[in-house]
């Protein structure tokens, strides 16, 4: 007990040594800087702003409940990850699930490890951490997995490294992201799984695929039935005669324009044609938190 009383006052000397301005520090060789980065120090939650590189866009309340419950009870197990901005301004690279259940209790500071590190290493830390510790669904592990390839240019042998997952399993994932965003959706909000995503990637027309999309939580087909009706070429008699209320199909440039959105704003974005050259687009948000990181990336 003694230990653990001896390593909270540590932190909260560290905490008054950041909040002197003549200890500013902004690089690894700056004076007192090895008191600093790599420690574990109590840090004012106010301080400390959300990752807007954080590739989950929702949370489970119920789940951040839990884990406000057992920080009220045990306390923060595990230190979250920051990277210092500026003077006594900090964001956050890993840990917003215990950030979150923390502001819930109303606890004002938390146990955060500190580093130093530009726009691309934090993009790259964060992602990493992510794909290893969270439980995110497909599509946001795709999505993940698409940035680091994109934003950080890493090639899908590099990231195999990085991630420690195969460059088969990156390439399942990342195939994914070719299904039609309904689908994508579906599989975001659990109502089909990677398999099924897997398998309909197979069918080429969107059309069919949407169709047998359908079918499946019509008649909720397991994976292998769902393999099998895309390796027959055929669709249940019921779904043939229904008539799709569908619009029309966007064009290239909007579809490519959205799909770009999508990709930098890590959410869903949906368009629409309202009439000749112009339409509607719509950006979805899960909080308040989110929207407000999503606000960030727009204005740059």
């Amino acid at each position: 007990m003694a230990k653990a009383t001896k390593k909270q006052a540590l932190g909260r000397g560290l905490s008054a040594l950041l909040k002197d301005p003549s200890n500013d520090i902004k690089n690894a060789s700056d004076k007192n800087a090895d008191q600093i980065v790599g420690n574990v120090i109590d840090l004012p939650l106010q301080d400390i702003d959300m990752n807007p590189f954080q590739p989950r866009t929702s949370f489970n309340e119920e789940s951040l409940r839990e884990l406000a419950s057992s920080i009220k009870e045990l306390g923060v197990i595990q230190p979250i990850t920051v990277r210092k901005k500026g003077f006594g301004k900090y964001e956050l690279v890993s840990g917003e699930r215990r950030c979150r259940a923390s502001k819930l209790i109303g606890l004002e500071t938390i146990p955060a490890y500190v580093r130093i590190a530009n726009d691309q290493e934090s993009l790259e830390m964060a992602l990493v951490e992510n794909i290893q510790r969270q439980d995110l669904d497909p599509i946001e592990i795709a999505l993940s997995y698409q940035r680091l390839i994109e934003e950080i240019d890493l090639t899908q042998e590099q990231m195999s490294e990085r991630v420690g997952k195969s460059r088969s399993a990156i390439t399942n994932y990342l195939r994914l992201l070719k299904l039609d965003p309904i689908v994508q959706t579906g599989m975001r909000d659990g109502f089909i799984s990677m398999g099924h995503g897997r398998a309909l990637i197979n069918v080429e027309s969107v059309d069919k695929q949407l169709d047998i999309y359908q079918q499946i939580l019509a008649n909720k087909l397991s994976v292998r039935d769902t393999e099998a009706l895309v390796k027959a070429g055929k669709m249940g008699s019921d779904t043939l005669s229904r008539k799709r209320n569908t619009s029309t199909s966007l064009p290239q440039h909007i579809t490519a324009a959205t799909d770009e959105l999508k990709s930098k704003l890590n959410t869903k974005v949906s368009t629409s044609i309202t009439g000749k050259g112009s339409g509607k687009l719509s950006i979805s948000f899960t909080s308040k938190d989110d929207l407000e990181r999503i606000l960030k990336i727009i204005n740059g």
